[in-house]
């Protein structure tokens, strides 16, 4: 008899620790996806886009004023006719795109410290 009652009183504080736990999450999952909260967070989606989408036009059009002025010259106006670009030995091909790794002084930039100016 004692058996009995202690899978039942584990059986009964498991289903309650699960209700609960299940109800707690259906609280939260309700709370997310409120009208309110889905248009707070698209419109910050939709804020952020267009930010973004200024920002870039911006770069753009000052790369091509820079071209324009003459102060930006792309590599492919450099080459004549036959010659070869080669990274690490390897020759690039035309469209290929070039990622350059930047190092940094790691002691330059720790906080704290001064860089001396030349």
């Amino acid at each position: 008899m004692i058996k009995r009652l202690t899978w039942f009183v584990g059986g009964a504080v498991a289903g309650v620790a699960g209700a609960s736990m299940a109800k707690k999450k259906a609280k939260t999952v309700v709370v997310e996806y409120a009208p309110a909260q889905v248009a707070h967070r698209t419109a910050d989606r939709v804020r952020d886009a267009f930010a973004e989408g200024r920002r870039a036009a911006k770069a753009k059009e000052a790369e091509l004023r820079a071209r324009l002025d003459g102060r930006v010259h792309n590599l492919a106006d450099e080459l004549d006719e036959g010659d070869a670009v080669m990274v690490d030995g390897v020759p690039v091909e035309p469209g290929q795109v070039i990622v350059l790794k930047q190092v940094r002084d790691t002691k330059a930039n720790q906080p704290g410290r001064r860089r001396k100016h030349a």
